[in-house]
């Protein structure tokens, strides 16, 4: 006998069953679950379930999505490798833009509307065929064997470096591969999906959560601005002869990780000092709206920033925009009953516009601080009053948000959105989530400066995610510029701070398996000491030691 406990109810068996039974038995066999855990331990579908509390993942869960997301790249890779068989075609999965993932494929092939009709149909025929994802568990030894059999040169380059003696590899109808990561159970589950012919690549659309899996060719759109941010990095990235973690990790073992911080901070400084330049041009510019997500660095950007307009002739003046939040017993609360501190409303917007446009005037202004332990906006006798010269430098979640700043007109502000758009790859196949990397940066900064445990931060980060996608993604093309925030070398900078955190996390934690995934990840990574890291870096901002008192 076996008993299951799935949504408060128990399920009996004459004998231990797989979780793809379980679900079957529950849901339906119509059912579109990607993922199972058990007691709080992710599973793939096809293994047989231990005794206890089930749970099912689809697609409106992250697990679920990412593993969706691995079976469409394997089944879009193996579609390639089935319709140019002999012609050394190369694939590789370059970055995200909104629901969609950029392939750059090269080889003997003629990338065109034909090419992308045929591999679609052939994807449509494996899905049709309803294959499974089969995972063999083998040596490492054996698996970059394999991998070098298979002219997979850049997984064998990255397991160079693993300790594991063993290593997952994934078949599809014959075509063998590594992801980091769970598959679906298979292909007849990946039912919504699409080809682009974009720019020199194509784009494979992934489904909306709101929708589902019930539109099979889901809507793409290209968000240009975001595209050309993330083709500069990929570019940057191979200018420095790194284009994934294999790469990286080959020239810190070679001695040579502080060459590669003081070129990255280099390019990096050249934005930011191309951007200041762009603002000095425009003379009417009075207010440099700075926005992004979590742990996107602002704060350290607007600090470099306005060095660099000091560089050119003007007088910045920082301002947090959080300084007008309203007072707490004011703030809007969300469905949970919880302070909704990231919608607008918590913001006074009103007195915001006051008080900009008295500065505009040239009035002088008394400015707030908001002070977060008490809940209350003070004042403490901090006045300004803009001259020729003075400008702006707004950071705060809403900056690219009009009905923030209403009253002013556009020709007064510079919109600049900045997030950490990670341009590095585990290998060709396996993408890095830009959100891991802020993740790790949040959980660095939170337990240093504000004695937060990871457990706290894993908490509180879906919430955070939700108020991104609400409040701050739907305006990042209205900027002016795209700021990317990421170092190629940043993530073993912040694996010696982050592993001790995630190891402090009990395996009964709900936190656990999302923990557990970040530790693999980061073992992936050979270390970077950070004494070589540039006081004005903005990897500073959280691991500390900058010069901006952060």
């Amino acid at each position: 006998m076996a008993e299951y406990s799935v949504n408060g109810k128990t399920y009996t068996f004459d004998q231990p069953v797989k979780f793809s039974e379980i679900a079957e038995t529950v849901y339906g066999k119509d059912n579109e679950f990607m993922l199972a855990s058990c007691n709080g331990r992710l599973s793939e579908l096809w293994k047989t379930a231990p005794e206890g509390e089930i749970k099912f993942y689809d697609i409106s869960n992250k697990d679920g999505r990412m593993t969706y997301e691995r079976g469409l790249i394997f089944l879009f890779i193996k579609a390639v490798n089935d319709v140019c068989p002999n012609e050394g075609v190369k694939v590789s999965c370059e970055y995200s833009v909104m629901n969609g993932l950029y392939f750059d494929i090269s080889g003997d092939v003629c990338l065109d509307d034909a090419f992308v009709k045929k591999v679609r149909d052939r994807m449509d025929a494996i899905v049709k065929d309803n294959i499974m994802y089969e995972k063999k568990s083998l040596s490492t030894n054996a698996a970059v064997d394999s991998f070098l059999e298979n002219d997979l040169t850049d997984k064998e380059q990255l397991f160079r470096y693993r300790r594991s003696s063993k290593t997952n590899i994934y078949d599809l109808g014959g075509y063998k591969d590594y992801f980091y990561g769970y598959m679906p159970p298979r292909t007849g589950l990946i039912k919504s999906y699409d080809l682009i012919l974009y720019k020199e690549g194509v784009v494979l659309a992934m489904p909306e959560k709101a929708h589902g899996l019930t539109v099979e060719r889901p809507v793409w759109k290209p968000s240009e601005k975001l595209f050309n941010t993330m083709a500069v990095s990929n570019n940057w990235g191979r200018m420095m002869g790194i284009n994934n973690v294999g790469d990286l990790n080959e020239k810190i073992a070679e001695g040579k990780s502080s060459d590669l911080i003081l070129v990255a901070e280099a390019l990096q400084e050249r934005r930011i000092g191309a951007i200041a330049e762009e603002i000095a041009k425009r003379q009417t510019v009075k207010f440099v709206m700075i926005a992004g997500p979590s742990s996107s660095g602002k704060t350290t950007f607007s600090h470099r920033l306005s060095v660099e307009l000091m560089v050119n002739g003007l007088k910045p003046h920082p301002i947090a925009c959080d300084d007008y939040f309203k007072n707490r017993e004011d703030t809007p609360r969300d469905e949970n009953g919880e302070y909704d501190f990231e919608c607008l409303e918590a913001l006074d917007i009103e007195k915001f516009n006051e008080d900009m446009g008295d500065l505009l005037e040239g009035k002088e202004v008394k400015m707030p601080t908001y002070n977060f332990k008490t809940g209350k906006r003070e004042y403490r006798g901090n006045t300004l009053k803009l001259g020729e010269n003075d400008i702006l430098v707004l950071e705060g979640i809403h900056g690219l948000n009009n009905k923030f700043t209403y009253s002013l007109d556009d020709e007064y502000k510079f919109k600049i959105y900045i997030s950490a758009l990670t341009q590095l790859n585990v290998d060709d196949h396996n993408r890095i989530h830009t959100t891991d990397g802020r993740l790790l940066r949040r959980m660095v900064r939170d337990a240093r400066t504000r004695g937060n445990s990871a457990e706290d931060t894993l908490s509180r980060w879906p919430s955070v995610r939700r108020g991104e996608e609400k409040y701050i993604f739907p305006f990042q093309e209205s900027a002016d510029v795209m700021f990317n925030s990421a170092l190629i070398y940043e993530l073993s900078i912040l694996k010696p701070y982050a592993e001790p955190l995630l190891f402090g996390i009990s395996k009964d934690s709900p936190n656990y398996a999302e923990a557990n995934r970040l530790l693999k990840f980061l073992g992936y990574f050979l270390t970077i000491p950070a004494e070589d890291v540039s006081k004005n870096s903005l990897v500073r901002e959280f691991i500390g030691g900058g010069c901006f008192g952060l």
